[in-house]
């Protein structure tokens, strides 16, 4: 099984007007833009002032390392998990890895699931 690397920080969803007021020098910057909205996920800290809506309470967590564009279902098998233990997500993807956020109120379950299912996890610090 893969390994799982939590990131400190509770985490918001947001919509937002335009870029123009976020910090691209913060971690964890996830930018989203399509013909209807800008989407933003980010530290709850570095949420802009130019928000439309948000929702917070996010905690998160990375499949670690690098996965190879050809590996097949490391993200269904995780999402799958997190839903027979009725643990909703939220999932960015990136080059590199995937991210899966739930709600603070879950995490720890979530945790619990994924170490019980095999999953070596790593504690960020």
């Amino acid at each position: 099984m893969r390994g799982i690397e939590t990131i400190g920080g509770q985490f918001s969803v947001c919509k937002v007007e335009d870029y123009s007021g976020i910090d691209l020098s913060r971690p964890y910057l996830f930018l989203g833009k399509t013909d209807r909205e800008n989407s933003l996920v980010c530290l709850t800290d570095f949420v802009p002032e130019n928000t439309l809506e948000q929702e917070d309470g996010w905690k998160g967590f990375c499949i670690a390392g690098q996965l190879d564009f050809s590996l097949i279902g490391i993200l269904a098998q995780l999402t799958k998990l997190l839903a027979e233990c009725q643990i909703g997500v939220f999932v960015v993807s990136t080059f590199d890895t995937d991210y899966v956020f739930v709600k603070e109120e879950d995490y720890e379950r979530a945790l619990a699931a994924m170490k019980d299912a095999g999953y070596s996890i790593e504690v960020s610090k």
